[in-house]
């Protein structure tokens, strides 16, 4: 006897977390203390690379959530898709020498809850940020402080065009051309918009 199609389980939607919920069950704990847990540095990489998505989503003025799953990181509010990099010199641990900054995961599987995730990697957004933490010295350092990033900005045309999936700092220099600061990111974003003079929005 063939079997009825089960239906999807379609999450609902969730508002925003403010950081002051209570944990129910765990006494004395909220939401905030989970972030203070995993996320306590902005010096390791993972964190570093939300850090740095975060810095774009402020920098476009986006209203868009961030999507785990999506093949982009932030997208604009009319649908630029953007894919955020972010390397640093120094890191949470000791070093002997500042690190060497290369930008990898350039192409990317896509996945879907149909298909599952695509056979081939392709590069998947519209533009690209290279978001660089350029302090060296641990006793300067402050991830929170603009002056201490520098973005670089480049089409999909462009990043395709150099055919990697992962890229040193000197080579996405080398194809930007110099660094831009926070402070006009946005514009740089915009400017690099592959979608300009299309008819495909």
């Amino acid at each position: 006897m063939k079997q009825p199609a089960r239906l999807p389980l379609t999450p609902r939607p969730m508002p925003p977390l403010r950081g002051d919920e209570s944990i129910v069950g765990v006494p004395d704990a909220t939401v905030v203390d989970f972030w203070r847990f995993a996320m306590p540095d902005l010096r390791m990489n993972n964190t570093r690379g939300l850090f740095a998505e975060f810095l774009v989503h402020q920098a476009i003025g986006s209203h868009e959530p961030r999507v785990e799953w999506a093949s982009h990181d932030v997208e604009t509010d009319d649908g630029l898709r953007i894919e955020v990099k972010a390397g640093a010199y120094l890191q949470a641990w000791e070093q002997r020498t500042p690190s060497q900054i290369r930008f990898s995961g350039l192409r990317a599987r896509t996945w879907s809850s149909t298909d599952g995730y695509s056979e081939a990697k392709s590069y998947n957004a519209d533009v690209y940020v290279f978001a660089v933490q350029t302090a060296r010295e641990h006793a300067a350092y402050n991830p929170l402080d603009m002056a201490q990033w520098e973005f670089y900005v480049l089409p999909r045309p462009v990043v395709a065009t150099l055919d990697a999936d992962s890229l040193s700092l000197g080579a996405v220099h080398a194809a930007a051309g110099s660094p831009v600061s926070f402070a006009t990111l946005n514009d740089c974003i915009r400017s690099a918009d592959p979608r300009l003079g299309t008819t495909s929005g």
